[in-house]
């Protein structure tokens, strides 16, 4: 099985930061983690306000442990919040069911790991994880 490189990683938040300057997004914090859920790199943007590290880890950390995208957890949490504000507490905060982060696979399909991004709406933090996972030639998921 593949994983995640740190050059991959790298590359996947050069290509998420390139994304938010074309769109003229404010300063943004983009966290990349490997498929266990652990840090492989982070940037935060100069200017970037406080908490962004940890909103772009709680997005991409809840992707990557239910293996789905961070929109679709913010959908689930609406349809049954007790369950959603259960595993949060569980996961000791780190879980964050909000739009923000994808999953990064392979072209075979095999989950590599995910990439959060806090900044901007949750549309805009979405789209420059999509264009980083894309621009590093890994599929967003």
């Amino acid at each position: 099985m593949q994983t995640l490189t740190l050059a991959q990683a790298q590359q996947i938040i050069a290509g998420a930061l390139v994304h938010s300057k074309t769109a003229g997004h404010k300063p943004m914090g983009i966290a990349v983690l490997d498929e266990a859920g652990h840090l492989k790199a982070f940037a935060r943007e100069d200017g970037a306000s406080m908490f962004r590290f940890e909103i772009a880890q709680g997005k991409a950390w809840g992707a990557v442990g239910m293996g789905t995208s961070s929109r679709t957890l913010a959908q689930r949490a609406k349809d049954n919040p007790n369950f959603f504000v259960s595993l949060a507490a569980t996961a000791g905060g780190k879980f964050l069911p909000q739009t923000g982060a994808v999953l990064i696979k392979n072209a075979a399909g095999e989950l590599l790991g995910a990439v959060g991004a806090s900044g901007g709406t949750g549309d805009e933090d979405e789209a420059i994880c999509i264009a980083g996972v894309l621009s590093a030639g890994l599929v967003a998921g």
